[in-house]
């Protein structure tokens, strides 16, 4: 909708504001919602769409297309039709696959984006339901609570106040007190307190809409990515070398000028990962699919790579340990109180709207007794203060029933016990209940009521259960298996917190923050590293332990909730917010759980290892393949004065490798044991101990053509790209696992793809289609040649690696290495 302009909603007077909306405090009726969406479209900010044939026209603007065209102008220039014909062929597949490849990994994000929509509690027909905030429109009445992120620009109507963080919009570095009359505005962030609102503008009609034209998240490249960046650019330096080095050795001999600058371009060309991008964002689309079927729905994908190095994990206790399905285990009445009245009470203090599971398990219990129910409906709320993480407690004041109006509340026993100033003595037997229900797993809430002179008195003690769920501590057991050290998060009382440790198989070393707050950062971060879990936590406290983790070069996970979670989320490598988690927590963190508990998270690190594991086969697959290539060509022109391929068939073979290169995406892989760092030594070592040996299986070809065959030079040029070709994805079998070739079984489309391209390589060359013929005897040949290399490459391969681990211990590096968001190396 587009009002006058929002801010100007702030000075009119809620009456004249719901007459402007045609509107009323018990909101809209379906039928008349339903109208409105129809007048004033969805709630939502528009975004600028990219054409799909701008996108599609990309692939043939940047550096590496420059070079390819370069080449094919050049091969017009001095004729060479069949080298323009591939050429362009080469250009062609190369937008179309990336194009489709790139479209495919926006369509998933954009279906995940779609999982991740705001919701939002509105007031519908009398009701108050859960609806997208799409589906909002002026004049609705909408919920605002603690961790919403406001879905439309509202004027309150009803409620105390709620503190809102609007520091995105306007630049306040405070959040800002708001009452009844003001207006919230769509996206900011509630911190405190619970109102209700009258929706008064959305989507571009929003202060927010206004003020954006495109809301648009900054591309953030992980580690990884950066990595793989870093060698696409090692590589392209190293091709330049050679091939200038061979270019002017052409000179030196008096060779075409063109032909030489035509040859360098498409050698360039052939070294250059140009299915970086395309595999990049397909493995990272298909790994955020493959998440989201195991209920873990990523918000971030660099998030992906993050969590394949996590060694710590910071799980909250409820909901991910255990169920998160309370029962009221025990009722103890303070002194002139009945177990009825402290049901009753805490009853009153509860909101049933809300949907807290804390309410909702008294609502339960209170509902199921014989008298609570009548004596219930004698009682009228005439206001309600929920719960907040600063006063961790909610208070209803209440008319009705016998004698004059009173207050309720309910909460954490201290913050209980100091409202209503208790003795010494009477502190003393609570406490000692508090503990007694503790060391049971029993998580307790204090009552209070005010009495007849206003002052609050102590009703009870409910002594409420969380049971740990069915699969924690096997799925601990993986975890920790897997590299990982889980500590537990908790909020509750350290007896409690030592419990449920026990009963799920983690360390009792459990802390509370006041063992590591306020002493030197040294000390404080080997008190957080060496603890088990920690107790008594409040939400600010997550961040310093994250901090402290951090600082001893942990990659660290942490899960997260509530409104306060989220610069602790933000902070964490692996920011986790699980299911039922606030809005504010959610737009913080990196993924967001759809399912309860622990091993959702564990599936979630599985599949980032694995995807790490791809990323690394094809970065080691890369840098053995140039190195194999362009030394072997330069190494011929220099040395051997002799041209082993033509510049069409190093098009072609690039053509023919780029190809099924994308399906790696898809391939199979064994998640690592131990968290995954990125080690460049060990990559380049590896990479150019497998170039070095297809550098001399190459020249023992040539060696075998030209000496004992005695072959042509056309004919010997073809039987040498055949080599180059079938070598090259044998090469790709070998890089792709540490141990035997054999060990791990090449994903069913990767290897269809890579037969498919062999084939059609032998097809060419056997039948000389744009290339001189080799016929069958040779190509059985050559065939046989580079699986018997391929044999001893993968053999010497698993030695080398052997050899590697016992020098350096390279393969698995010890937690500790570094933290991508505390800005040290990994």
């Amino acid at each position: 909708m587009s009002s006058d302009t929002p801010r100007k909603d702030e000075d009119i007077p809620i009456p004249a504001v719901l007459e402007r909306l045609s509107t009323s405090p018990d909101g809209l009726s379906s039928s008349e919602a339903t109208k409105r969406l129809q007048q004033y479209g969805r709630n939502e900010i528009l975004e600028k769409k990219r054409s799909r044939i701008v996108a599609f026209l990309r692939y043939f603007w940047g550096p590496i297309p420059w070079m390819i065209e370069a080449a094919a102008i050049i091969s017009a220039f001095i004729q060479h039709w069949d080298d323009l014909g591939i050429i362009a062929v080469l250009l062609a597949v190369n937008a179309v696959v990336g194009f489709w490849q790139e479209d495919k990994a926006s369509n998933a994000i954009e279906l995940l984006k779609k999982r991740l929509a705001l919701r939002a509690t509105v007031l519908r027909d009398g009701k108050w339901v859960d609806l997208s905030a799409a589906e909002l429109v002026p004049g609705d009445v909408t919920r605002l609570r603690l961790g919403n992120i406001v879905p439309a620009d509202s004027k309150l109507i009803d409620g105390d106040y709620v503190l809102v963080d609007q520091s995105a919009l306007t630049g306040e570095s405070l959040p800002v007190e708001k009452h009844r009359g003001d207006l919230a505005y769509a996206s900011s962030i509630v911190r405190q307190g619970e109102m209700n609102g009258v929706v008064t503008a959305t989507g571009m009609g929003t202060y927010f809409g206004k003020t954006t034209k495109l809301v648009e998240e900054a591309e953030t490249k992980s580690h990884f990515q950066k990595a793989i960046v870093r060698i696409g650019d090692y590589l392209i330096a190293i091709a330049a070398v050679l091939v200038t080095i061979t270019t002017l050795v052409g000179v030196y001999r008096q060779l075409s000028v063109f032909d030489l600058l035509q040859f360098g371009l498409v050698l360039v060309v052939a070294a250059i990962p140009a299915a970086l991008p395309a595999v990049l964002s397909v493995s990272m689309a298909v790994g955020a699919e493959a998440l989201a079927k195991k209920e873990a729905i990523v918000s971030k994908l660099v998030a992906i790579e993050e969590m394949a190095g996590v060694d710590v994990l910071c799980a909250d206790k409820t909901g991910t340990i255990t169920k998160n399905e309370l029962t009221v285990g025990q009722v103890r009445p303070g002194a002139g109180f009945t177990e009825e009245d402290v049901l009753l009470n805490a009853t009153l203090a509860s909101r049933e709207e809300d949907k807290d599971p804390i309410d909702d398990t008294i609502i339960a219990r209170a509902k199921s007794a014989e008298d609570i129910p009548g004596r219930l409906a004698s009682y009228k709320i005439a206001s309600f203060k929920p719960f907040d993480p600063v006063s961790k407690r909610t208070e209803a004041a209440v008319v009705g029933g016998p004698g004059r109006g009173f207050s309720v509340s309910k909460g954490a026993p201290q913050v209980i016990l100091d409202l209503v100033h208790a003795g010494a003595e009477v502190k003393k037997d609570i406490n000692s209940s508090v503990d007694e229900f503790a060391a049971k797993g029993f998580r307790a809430l204090g009552v209070a009521k005010t009495g007849d002179a206003g002052s609050w008195e102590f009703v009870g003690l409910i002594a409420l259960f969380d049971p740990p769920r069915g699969d924690s501590a096997a799925t601990i057991a993986t975890a920790e298996s897997m590299g990982m050290e889980v500590k537990m998060v908790t909020g509750d009382h350290i007896a409690i917190a030592k419990e449920v440790s026990s009963l799920v198989g983690l360390s009792a070393n459990i802390v509370t923050p006041a063992s590591f707050l306020n002493m030197p950062d040294v000390k404080a971060a080997t008190t957080v590293e060496q603890a088990g879990g920690f107790a008594e936590v409040f939400p600010e406290h997550k961040y310093r332990i994250v901090d402290l983790l951090q600082e001893k070069g942990h990659i660290v996970c942490m899960t997260g909730d509530g409104v306060n979670d989220a610069p602790a989320l933000k902070r964490a490598d692996a920011g986790i917010a699980v299911a039922g988690a606030t809005d504010a927590a959610k737009s913080a963190a990196d993924v967001v759980l759809t399912g309860p508990g622990l091993s959702v998270i564990i599936d979630a690190v599985k599949e980032s290892r694995k995807i790490f594991q791809r990323m690394t086969n094809y970065a080691t697959y890369r840098i053995t393949e140039t190195i194999r290539v362009l030394a072997f060509v330069t190494l011929s022109i220099i040395v051997f004065q002799f041209y082993p391929v033509t510049a069409l068939m190093i098009v072609l073979l690039a053509l023919l490798n780029d190809m099924p290169i994308i399906t790696i995406a898809y391939d199979n892989v064994l998640y690592s044991p131990r968290p995954e760092r990125w080690n460049m030594r060990t990559l380049l070592l590896v990479s150019t101990f497998l170039g070095g040996i297809g550098v001399v299986s190459s020249f023992g070809l040539l060696y075998i053509g030209l000496v004992m065959l005695h072959l042509n030079t056309t004919v010997i040029q073809s039987f040498i790209l055949l080599k180059l070709a079938v070598a090259g994805h044998l090469t790709l079998f070998v890089a792709r696992t540490k141990g035997p070739f054999w060990s791990i079984r090449p994903g069913k489309f990767l290897f269809l793809a890579v037969v498919l391209t062999k084939v059609v390589a032998t097809v060419i060359t056997v039948y000389g289609i744009l290339l001189p013929s080799i016929g069958w005897n040779l190509a059985a040949l050559v065939w046989g040649y580079a699986l018997i290399w391929f044999v001893a490459q993968d053999f010497l391969k698993v030695q080398f690696y052997k050899l590697i681990d016992r020098r350096q211990g390279a393969d698995n590096p010890e937690p500790g290495e570094g933290s991508a968001k505390s800005g040290r190396p990994v």
